[in-house]
């Protein structure tokens, strides 16, 4: 799974000045970590985290610490210090580093000399789902159709002008619609669906092939999107309806209601959580 993670989580600031954004915790856990869950979960092992020498954090938390297990099983949390063992046992990291903020695209292109295999998943850690469901559907899907696939949810058509939304080819049966095309925050009044992308991604190998011969667009940036738009017009592609919990941390409002409600779904806080919620 490629991760971008070298933006420099400006909505954040003062916190990031310091912190790395996707290292702000959700209860007592790494917003990161928990899209790493998701890729276990899903049956992916290898993760690239696509970062900035700017961030150092990122690469540190992702390096095996033997010394801090040992430190952690000393004091007898066993299921604490089997966690960080974990880290370069159940998952191997790789971290790579995008010079520039050039756009989404060229973030996740900038993974491709240390991806191998004919697919792969792409996760924006902005955005949090409750498990791994969607994406081993997701995953399944690409390897039933041989294309590439893309998470999306639905909402009200005067919502999806900030949005990528998806062009359907055909209708949605069993939670997957095949996908003509994709338009980017399409003017008000003219998107094709209510159907709007979210930040997972299933895609074959090609698609670093699509990045690279990718111009530029708005702002000098490579999108992905572009590159989606190519393979969508040659080969198999569809989309996979996400009906799981998802929370969107890109702002400070959206990650503080994350961490609420991910507390309320923990057995050990919920109640006190609740109970302070519903106080005076």
């Amino acid at each position: 799974m490629v991760i971008p993670a070298a933006g420099m989580g400006t909505r954040f600031l003062p916190a990031t000045k310091a912190v790395p954004k996707e290292l702000l915790p959700l209860g007592d856990t790494p917003a990161l970590q928990y899209v790493i869950d998701e890729a276990l979960g899903a049956g992916i092992d290898h993760i690239v985290l696509v970062s900035s020498a700017h961030k150092p954090a990122i690469a540190e938390y992702a390096r095996p610490d033997p010394a801090l297990v040992e430190t952690v099983r000393r004091k007898g949390d066993d299921a604490l210090a089997e966690r960080l063992a974990g880290i370069g046992r159940d998952w191997r990291a790789t971290v790579v580093f995008q010079d520039a903020p050039r756009g989404l695209g060229h973030a996740v292109g900038c993974a491709a000399d240390v991806v191998d295999g004919d697919a792969v998943a792409v996760a924006l850690p902005d955005e949090v789902m409750g498990d791994a469901t969607l994406l081993s559907r997701m995953v399944q899907v690409c390897g039933d159709t041989g294309g590439s696939v893309v998470g999306f949810m639905t909402v009200p058509m005067e919502q999806t002008s900030a949005y990528g939304v998806i062009d359907p080819a055909g209708p949605l049966v069993d939670g997957v619609v095949p996908v003509a095309d994709l338009v980017e925050k399409p003017a008000a009044g003219t998107a094709p669906s209510g159907h709007i992308l979210i930040g997972r991604y299933v895609l074959t190998i090609d698609v670093f092939d699509e990045i690279a011969s990718t111009a530029p667009g708005a702002g000098g940036e490579i999108q992905l999107t572009d590159a989606l738009r190519a393979q969508a017009a040659r080969s198999p592609f569809h989309g996979v309806l996400n009906t799981g919990p998802r929370w969107d941390t890109g702002t400070p409002l959206g990650f503080l209601l994350a961490a609420i409600d991910i507390a309320g779904r923990d057995p050990e806080v919920a109640a006190a959580v609740r109970a302070h919620l519903n106080s005076d």
